[in-house]
């Protein structure tokens, strides 16, 4: 489903100054592109797209508002399509089936609109930044540039680049999708959404106050690099990102030695580099609700305040990762002074180390120092 909020009617109230001729350019291109990505023009009125797809106007203006469309205030505009039409009656028939709880209908719409929004915005900016280097190449070549050419090598440029972008997506998520339901039943041969796992967090310590000094390019390099290699040390250790935030990437692993070990090659990773400021990571171990692809419990919430109170290029883990190491010889782990955190009580923590750098010494005094 798509909204077009100035798609209503389009009829000519007489002359026009420049102002309002160059706005109406502007609405037509704009429209014209709409249809060319929704290979089809508006034809229906809200209530008229609700009656073919046979569900209840305030239903599908609920659904459309959850998947982050704005709603026209003039209920007579036109502006859906038979696109629109087909997805209400997909959504709400996995609804009818029972394949989605009726009480997590706005919720699914609303993730998926989520997601794809930020994926939308993404694309665009990708064909938006090949078409401002095409516009400079012109100015620097004959001191000036052609609109009607950019145009042209614009529509030429999504012609091409849509049905490439949709496929590609359309493989990566029938990827996810099977590596997500691969590793929901190996954990105890249920789908359940309710699971033990390993949480852990990595940050980049001084990131506000390093953007400060970034320009936008700068800062696009800093985040490309650190999601990039962050995202290959977490997929290569059998673990799998939850989301990145930033200076921030929550990751998950069914099994807590996994997950010390990406930890710890994080650090690794950036070590010696300049270009990427130190990281600090926390671990904690213990049930986690996946909801709409990300988690939730008191265990996140561990994992985050470790990870907040870690000093730069340490891991600390909770006890009960610290438990389910303590007799793997790789790791070394040492017993801190305990937290006072919000929402926890003198929450025990323990340093994570190579055990070679210690020389085989399972673990170190309480460091009460800290």
């Amino acid at each position: 489903m798509s909204d077009n909020t100035d798609s209503g009617s389009h009829t000519d109230t007489g002359s026009h100054t420049d102002t309002g001729s160059h706005t109406d350019t502007a609405d037509a291109t704009r429209r014209r592109v709409e249809d060319a990505l929704l290979e089809s023009s508006a034809s229906y009125t809200r209530e008229e797209v609700a009656r073919r797809a046979g569900v209840d106007l305030d239903r599908a203006r609920r659904l459309w508002v959850a998947m982050g469309f704005p709603v026209n205030p003039d209920p007579d505009a036109v502006m859906y399509t038979d696109a629109d039409v087909e997805a209400l009656r997909a959504l709400t028939t996995l609804v009818d089936r029972n394949v989605v709880e009726e009480s997590m209908e706005l919720a699914v719409a609303r993730t998926l609109g989520q997601s794809m929004s930020r994926l939308a915005e993404w694309q665009v900016g990708v064909v938006n930044s090949y078409i401002a280097a095409r516009i400079r190449e012109d100015e620097d070549a004959a001191g000036t540039s052609d609109p009607d050419r950019i145009r042209h090598d614009a529509r030429e440029l999504a012609a091409d680049t849509v049905p490439a972008l949709e496929a590609l997506q359309n493989y990566v998520w029938r990827r996810h999708l099977a590596a997500v339901a691969g590793r929901s039943l190996d954990i105890d041969g249920s789908p359940d959404s309710r699971r033990t796992l390993a949480v852990g967090f990595a940050d980049m310590v001084g990131y506000t106050s390093l953007t400060r000094r970034l320009d936008v390019d700068e800062l696009t390099s800093l985040l490309e690099e650190f999601e990039s290699v962050a995202g290959e040390v977490i997929a290569r250790g059998h673990g799998s990102v939850v989301k990145n935030v930033g200076d921030e990437v929550m990751f998950q692993c069914a099994d807590p030695v996994d997950a010390a070990r990406i930890a710890l090659r994080l650090h690794e990773a950036f070590a010696d580099r300049d270009d990427v400021p130190a990281l600090r990571v926390g671990i904690a171990l213990g049930p986690a609700l996946a909801r709409f692809g990300d988690l939730y419990g008191s265990v996140v919430n561990i994992a985050a305040r470790l990870t907040s109170n870690a000093h730069p290029g340490t891991v600390l883990v909770d006890e009960h990762t610290a438990e389910a190491l303590a007799d793997v010889d790789e790791f070394y782990l040492k017993s801190l002074r305990p937290l006072r955190v919000r929402g926890f009580h003198k929450l025990r923590t323990f340093a994570l180390r190579h055990n070679r750098d210690h020389g085989g010494d399972r673990e170190g005094s309480s460091d009460s120092g800290r």
